[in-house]
């Protein structure tokens, strides 16, 4: 199926009520791994690009990878560019294919980062591209976590009050107005990498949130999130949700034991990293399922 932008996906995920579930994959074994499982269970979903792998020459290879498993699918997929600050990358990565980017001013400013959204914006829409930003900052329980460093986010564990970085639902109607951003993602308690105690959800200001935004919402720091906080989100009005840490952990997970209990370490990659694929491949049903994705493709 021809790859579809956000604007195709989310709309009808917040008309239909589920998440459209989107994971960061950093190679051709996670790429192909998260489109097959949606073919199977007939769901939308979203690669993303981080931009850990897109620099040094990663960009055209992982474009390729990602374009091409979209392409094999009978499902929709868009092919997103995730917490990009840097403005010259958001421009390779259009050049490059992706159909979708965020651009990431969220420890900026209102005013600075309402500008510079809107300058993503008005270069990404005239290229037919779709933009997510973010207002408020969802910050990160370990610096660094799941292949996210350089990215502009902060580590809850060094800041006073993490609550300040919350979205304030006064600021999101005209933060939508100004840049005419396509989704919006949102800080109500999730952190990004790996938690380090239990999430402290604010599902009162999402609420208020979903019922001001025209932009369809985002949530980021899914990985580790109680399932029934997911499902209260996805009540509430998320339309996509962002996975990156537990893939990682079921994969990584899997290859350990596996190459723990190795003794020809000659062996094929198809042996080597059978156990691996299939963990990762089950994660992501799993998230697919949870979200409600499945069958709505």
């Amino acid at each position: 199926m021809a790859l579809v932008t956000m604007k195709e996906l989310l709309p009808d995920a917040r008309r239909r009520h589920y998440c459209v579930a989107a994971f960061d994959v950093s190679n051709y074994e996670m790429a192909r791994n998260v489109v097959d499982v949606a073919a199977e269970e007939k769901a939308p979903v979203i690669l993303m690009g981080l931009k850990n792998d897109l620099v040094n020459g990663g960009l055209s290879y992982l474009s390729s990878i990602c374009r091409i498993a979209a392409q094999s699918v009978p499902v929709p997929v868009a092919v997103h560019l995730d917490h990009a600050v840097d403005f010259d990358l958001i421009k390779n990565v259009i050049d490059a294919g992706f159909t979708s980017v965020m651009f990431d001013g969220s420890t900026l400013p209102f005013d600075e980062n309402a500008a510079k959204t809107k300058e993503v914006c008005d270069y990404a829409h005239a290229r037919g591209i779709t933009v997510e930003a973010e207002l408020g900052h969802v910050t990160t329980a370990i610096l660094g976590s799941g292949g996210m460093g350089e990215t502009g986010l902060l580590d809850e564990n060094n800041l006073d009050d993490p609550d300040e970085y919350l979205t304030n639902p006064t600021d999101v109607e005209r933060f939508v107005a100004i840049t005419k951003v396509d989704a919006l993602a949102v800080a109500v308690g999730t952190v990004h990498g790996v938690y380090v105690h239990k999430p402290k959800m604010h599902f009162d200001r999402l609420r208020d949130i979903e019922a001001i935004s025209k932009a369809p919402l985002v949530l980021h720091g899914g990985s580790g999130t109680p399932d029934d906080d997911i499902r209260k989100c996805v009540e509430l009005g998320v339309t996509k949700i962002n996975i990156f840490s537990e893939i990682l952990c079921a994969y990584n997970t899997a290859l350990k034991d596996t190459l723990d209990h190795l003794e020809n370490l000659s062996s094929w990659p198809c042996v080597t990293f059978d156990a691996a694929n299939k963990a990762q491949r089950e994660m992501i049903r799993r998230k697919i399922r949870l979200f409600g994705g499945n069958g709505k493709a």
